[in-house]
Parts: structure tokens; sequence; C-alpha cells
């Protein structure tokens, strides 16, 4: 048990009694907001693995279609049909709180066009990499909004657990060993004023008689 230092005195035992009460608050308090962020967390960590593995098998789809189309096309060919493509996603960034943690919005606002290449002298294989990579655009905002509220969610817990940790395995202990100490000395200091007034009346008694 770790050695006290600290004055027993009334005035001591009334503030540790009201810090070791906002302790108590406090840990309340966050381990809640433990529970809700461990919660969010899975949510959504899940959807950011479903639709990673989606994105990605959309992925090796497109880079599939890409070689056929190479292999068909030519590479010069087809690097041409790529420069005719000048227009993507329109993304808008904004933010909202979830239990105090900033989580990215990002909003996808149009699309890339679905041919902007003449068909007449291409490969079927170069439409289907054109649409598996058009695809794969429009769902990497939301795929990196997922991914950033993971790490920020992630994060915070790791901060909440640390304070609840320190809150119940440290300071309440301590508030709680400091006033078991300030109770028990002025118990035993109660215990030593009434052993000594009883004395004093004891003597007083004596003396009384013996005049």
């Amino acid at each position: 048990m770790p050695q006290v230092s600290i004055a027993p005195t009334r005035t001591n035992l009334i503030r540790l009694k009201k810090e070791l009460r906002f302790a108590k608050e406090g840990y309340e308090i966050l381990d809640r907001k433990r529970e809700a962020l461990t919660g969010e967390l899975v949510r959504v960590a899940k959807e950011a693995d479903s639709l990673q593995k989606e994105v990605w098998a959309m992925l090796a789809t497109a880079y599939d279609a890409m070689e056929k189309a190479r292999l068909v096309m030519g590479s010069d060919h087809v690097e041409w049909a790529a420069l005719a493509v000048n227009k993507t996603v329109d993304v808008h960034l904004r933010l909202r709180g979830i239990m105090g943690v900033a989580i990215p919005q990002i909003e996808a606002r149009g699309e890339p066009p679905k041919l902007l290449y003449s068909p007449g002298d291409t490969a079927a294989a170069l439409d289907e990499a054109s649409n598996a990579f058009r695809e794969v655009l429009v769902r990497i905002p939301q795929l990196s909004m997922l991914t950033a509220a993971v790490w920020r969610l992630a994060n915070e817990l790791k901060k909440t657990q640390r304070r609840v940790n320190a809150l119940q395995h440290i300071f309440i202990p301590n508030y709680q060993h400091q006033i078991e100490f300030i109770v028990s000395s002025l118990e035993e200091r109660e215990r030593e004023e009434t052993f000594r007034l009883k004395w004093l009346k004891t003597k007083m008694t004596k003396q009384a008689q013996a005049a």
C-alpha cells in the first residue's frame, strides 16, 4: 500500500471526498464513451472492410481488362484513349462529431463519363477496364471516409481507455486510500482525546475526594 503524505485534517477529508466523487463521475462518463466508441468502431470497421474488399475486386478486374486491352490494341493506343478522359469525381469534405471525434464526411458528386473515346478503333477489353475503373472512382471517396473514421475512432478509443484505466487503477484507489488514512487518523485522535478526558476526569475526581 503506498505511503500517504497528507495532513489528516477534516478540511483535507472533505476535499478528498469531493475529488473522489468527481473522479467516479468522470470514470462513469468515460466508460460510457468507451462503450459507445467501441460499438461505432466495430460498425465502421466492418463497413470499411467490406467496401475495401469490393474495391480490391474491382481493381483486379480493371487491371486484368487493361492488360487484355494492351495486348490487343498495344500500349500506345491504350494511352491515347486514356488521354481522352479529363473529368473525374467532384469531392466535397466536411466534418461531423461523434463522441468528440471529428469524422470526415466525404460527398462525391458527379461521375466520370462512360465513354470519351471513339469505340470504333478500341477493343471490348478497354471498355470493360474503363467501366471498372469508373466504378472504383465512385467508391474510393466512401472508402477513404470510412478508413479515416476507423483510424480516428481507434485513436480516440485508445486515449479514452488510458484515461479510464488511470481513473480506475490509480486515481480512485489513491483517493480512497488517502480518505481511509485520514478517517483512521481522526478516529485514533478522537480515541486518544476521549481517553485523555476520562483520565483527567478520574484524576480530578480523586483529587476532589482526597480534599
